[in-house]
């Protein structure tokens, strides 16, 4: 799944000639993604983080949340922090750089495929190193939804709602909605008030 037409050609013919495998499908989208997921079940999905204007986590979660089964590879040519473990929180199995070799892509098909999980060599210490530290953090705000606790995150950031929007593929509707419940559950005034509570409990960090 990927929005660059030569990118996905040339993935779709590498895994072509790769022994025991089959290419179903491939989207441009997250609608057609998710779709195209739920009409073939297939044992794995490689998933972009650019698709159009929505964002490939979002894929992820609703792949995951309606086939199960399907193991997740991310590659992208994102490798910050956020990209990474947003990607792994929402359920991907494993993170590759597009960089990566055929050989890489390869053993991280066939890895995903038996359940393991594989992060590229130009991510995977950073990624266990900031697993196991958010793993141990006290999670900020225990009453917010995990959604809620993003947007806040990004209000503290000091971005607008049709940027936070875009960034985790909602809807401004739902991103007004969401902040909110926010002001709501952490009483405070306005938005204003809700990034002084965010930042004094670590949220909002670039």
């Amino acid at each position: 799944m990927d929005d660059h037409p030569v990118f996905r050609l040339g993935m779709t013919a590498l895994v072509g000639t790769l022994d025991g495998m089959l290419v179903v499908g491939d989207a441009v989208d997250v609608p057609s993604a998710v779709a195209l997921a739920v009409r073939h079940d297939p044992d794995v999905v490689l998933m972009d983080l650019h698709l159009g204007q929505q964002s490939g986590i979002d894929a992820i979660r609703q792949i995951r949340s309606q086939q199960p089964r399907a193991a997740i590879l991310v590659i992208s040519m994102l490798d910050d922090d956020e990209s990474l473990h947003g990607a792994l929180r929402a359920g991907a199995s494993g993170y590759l750089l597009k960089g990566a070799s055929p050989e890489e892509i390869e053993r991280g098909i066939r890895a995903v495929a038996n359940g393991e999980v594989l992060l590229g060599s130009a991510v995977g210490g950073r990624a266990m190193r900031l697993l196991t530290a958010r793993a141990a953090a006290p999670i900020a705000f225990p009453q917010l939804t995990e959604r809620e606790r993003e947007v806040l995150d990004l209000v503290a950031r000091g971005l607008d709602n049709a940027t936070i929007a875009h960034r985790l593929a909602l809807s401004p509707k739902t991103v007004r909605n969401n902040l909110s419940n926010i002001l709501v559950k952490l009483q405070v005034r306005d938005r204003s008030q809700a990034i002084v509570t965010a930042r004094r409990s670590g949220l909002g960090d670039a």
